[in-house]
Order: C-alpha cells, then structure tokens, then sequence
C-alpha cells in the first residue's frame, strides 16, 4: 500500500527543469519582495511553516519540493488537497528561487488575510492589541507575532517603518502564528485616534523610564505600544500614552531588545487576566 501511495504523489510532482518556469519566477519574485504577488499570494518554506498553513486553512496557489526532498511530498500532499499545482525541481533550481541558506526542499505560494484597522479593533475586547512602532529586524516581529499569538493578544497593528509581515524571515521566525493573528497595516498618528475613540487605554513600552511592569495596569481594552530596536517609541507616540512602563533589568544591560520586551509585556498582561 505504502509503494501505491508513494507512485500516485510522485505521479502528482510535475517536474519542471528550467528557471523560466511562470511558477518558479512568481515563487521567486515573492521571495525576493517579501510581499504579495499582485494576485495576493506570498512565498513561504519549510516543513513546518507549510504544515501550519494547511492547519491555519490558508489557500494554496502552487508548492514545489526540490528533487532531494521528494520524500516529503508523500507526508504533505494528502494534507494540501488534488487542486493544487505541486512540481518537482532540480536542487539548482529550488535553491534559485528560495534564498534561505539553509533550505528544507519545500516551498509554496499561498494567500492569507490582510485585515483592515477596523477588522482588528472589532476584536479588541477579547484581549490586548499590539501597535508595533518601526521594528525593522525580521527575527524580532516574528518573535513578537509568536508571543502575541501564545499569550492572547487579539490582534496586531503595524505602523510605518515596521518590516513586513509576509517577510519570509518573519514568517519563519513567528513559527506559523503570523498566519492566525489579525494583522493591519496602518499609520499609527491615524490608529491612536481611532483607539480613541473606541476607549482603549494605550500603554507604551520604555527602556529607560515608566511605571514598573508588575505595577502597571494592564487589564482591561488597552493598546500595547512596542518601538523601534534603536530608538524606542517616538516622541509625538509617547507624548499620546496613558501610561509608561519599564521592564527592570540590570544596570549592566542597556535595554532588551524588541521581541523579548513585547514577550514580557504580553505575558504580564496575560498573567494579569488570569
């Protein structure tokens, strides 16, 4: 039974030999932006991340395995479903299009929602959202996207300045999380009226200053505000609070970086709801 369902996968692997391929470019070139394609599809890989997207239920558009990494088809095509383009490429070949140094042998173009600033406040009240203030390093959003994730947030927005979620570093770094949060993308002057509005406190994060982070007051609809890894919150942000917090570390150390800071934020707030 084993030696059908093997011969049936690969029967599925269309095997594609040249780098002009209208596929592999598109793979490519999603890659290389860190963006969606204009159809709205973006470039993922690894084993991992493509098995949290099928858990997420997020649409396929194509995934392709390189020839050493064949294997893996017999384990994820049953999972990815029969109308999904799936091709088979030269290691040269795949290693053209995916630009991790280290890479798994299986990619894919899928398509996850974009939520608006309204989509993300509407959830505001079953946990606390980030606003996330120019963090340019892929490996802290990711760290940030995969805390607000295990700690409850309800949802994320992402100023000006900020990387892209559909970054492949950030997708990777936030283990799958960037697919099931609600995420917008938004200038933040604009967002703060609009948590405003809607009565949510806004409590930013400082490195120097602020109110302790065991005595800050972090129940309730609020807003967590993380800043940039170099120069924190800026000052028209600041100047908007209700309310400072610091996280206290030792002297010798002179601040944490972004993603542990949000990690430590939202597990207090998380701890403090209960």
């Amino acid at each position: 039974m084993k030696t059908t369902n093997t011969a049936s996968h690969q029967g599925r692997l269309r095997r594609i030999e040249g780098r002009h391929n209208a596929l592999v470019k598109e793979l490519r070139k999603a890659f290389a932006r860190g963006e969606p394609t204009s159809d709205g599809y973006c470039a993922v890989e690894g084993t991992r991340i493509l098995e949290e997207a099928i858990r997420s239920g997020l649409r396929f558009r194509a995934v392709f395995f390189s020839q050493s990494a064949e294997n893996k088809a017999e384990r994820l095509l049953p999972q990815i479903g029969e109308h999904v383009e799936t091709l088979l490429l030269p290691d040269k070949l795949f290693a053209t299009a995916v630009p991790s140094e280290s890479p798994q042998g299986v990619a894919a173009l899928v398509r996850w929602k974009e939520f608006s600033l309204d989509d993300v406040l509407a959830k505001a009240k079953s946990g606390p959202l980030l606003a996330i203030a120019g963090v340019q390093d892929p490996g802290n959003l990711g760290t940030i996207l995969r805390s607000a994730d295990a700690f409850d947030a309800a949802g994320v927005v992402l100023g000006e300045g900020t990387v892209s979620p559909f970054n492949p570093k950030v997708v990777r770094a936030s283990a799958g999380s960037v697919f099931r949060l609600p995420l917008a993308r938004t200038k933040l002057n604009h967002a703060v009226a609009r948590f405003r509005e809607d009565g949510l406190r806004l409590i930013g994060t400082s490195s120097h200053k602020g109110v302790p982070l065991n005595q800050a007051k972090l129940d309730g609809p609020l807003v967590i505000f993380i800043g940039s890894e170099g120069a924190g919150l800026p000052r028209d942000l600041v100047s908007q609070m209700d309310e400072l917090v610091v996280i206290p570390h030792s002297p010798r150390v002179e601040s944490v970086n972004a993603g542990v800071a949000a990690s430590i934020v939202l597990y207090e707030a998380a701890r403090k709801r209960g």
